[in-house]
């Protein structure tokens, strides 16, 4: 292996409050959810909001605030697979991505049967393999505001190594 290789973990974590009237998007995907979704000023997905602050701290370029502020109109509303397809490209320019690993922490709805569709509309994205990517869900057992069904939280990891010129 080569010992220039540099390689680069990034860390992210989001998270919106669940409200009436908006569509539940987790990971690019519609999940039925009885009308209540999260509230923010995109679409509000914790989890490509998580990891694209992964992709972000890894490559050390800030965080999604910086490159899509919530002052800003254009953002309003946008899907988040839109800022993912973004990063991606910005990221792509110096790094390969290696996989990223990810929880999803909420009481409800159960995402077993959506995983691998997340999983592979955020493959499309990022142009890595699915089997790069790992999605798990997990509740907080009734406790804090996951646990009381007021919100939902991600956290992503992701190992990035950097392009070389030869």
């Amino acid at each position: 292996m080569d010992m220039e290789m540099k390689y680069r973990i990034g860390h992210g974590y989001d998270v919106h409050r669940l409200g009436d009237n908006r569509k539940l998007i987790l990971g690019g995907v519609e999940i039925p959810n009885n009308n209540i979704g999260l509230t923010g000023h995109s679409d509000a997905d914790v989890l490509i909001h998580a990891i694209i602050d992964a992709l972000l701290g890894a490559a050390g370029l800030g965080d999604i605030g910086e490159h899509f502020p919530n002052s800003d109109e254009k953002y309003k509303n946008i899907s988040s697979v839109i800022l993912l397809e973004e990063i991606t490209e910005l990221i792509n320019k110096n790094y390969i991505i290696s996989n990223i690993d990810c929880v999803v922490i909420l009481e409800e709805p159960r995402l077993v049967k959506y995983k691998e569709t997340m999983k592979e509309k955020l493959s499309e994205i990022l142009q890595i393999a699915m089997s790069d990517i790992n999605i798990k869900a997990k509740t907080e057992e009734g406790l804090g505001f996951t646990g009381e069904k007021k919100g939902i939280a991600a956290h992503a990891v992701c190992l990035l190594y950097e392009k070389t010129n030869g």
